[in-house]
């Protein structure tokens, strides 16, 4: 299994990764949050060495191994609305997760 996004994370993060002149996006897990995990989201200037990189038409995310362990299968999407923008994370490793949906157990 791997990791997954929609259209929608595809572009954004293209357009960051042009704009700022990144090699691609992080995700990772942390312990934290009021679920017992919580996602690292963030964009980086290149992958560590152990990672896992993936790419999506041009589109590219990095996952450590023990992140893994927790994300492979996670679909990830962008939604930008009046009221929210930001990834949101469907994981199928998540056996609960908070309302805010920035956290989880698995």
């Amino acid at each position: 299994m791997s990791i997954r996004l929609t259209e929608n994370a595809i572009r954004k993060i293209c357009q960051v990764m042009e704009k700022e002149k990144v090699a691609g996006l992080r995700l990772g897990v942390q312990g934290g949050g009021c679920s017992g995990l919580s996602y690292v989201v963030r964009f980086e200037a290149q992958p560590g060495t152990q990672d896992k990189v993936f790419e999506f038409d041009g589109a590219r995310v990095f996952v450590d191994p023990k992140s893994y362990l927790f994300l492979h299968g996670m679909l990830v999407d962008y939604k930008e609305t009046l009221l929210e923008q930001g990834f949101r994370f469907e994981n199928p490793n998540a056996q609960k997760t908070c309302s805010c949906g920035t956290s989880f157990s698995a």
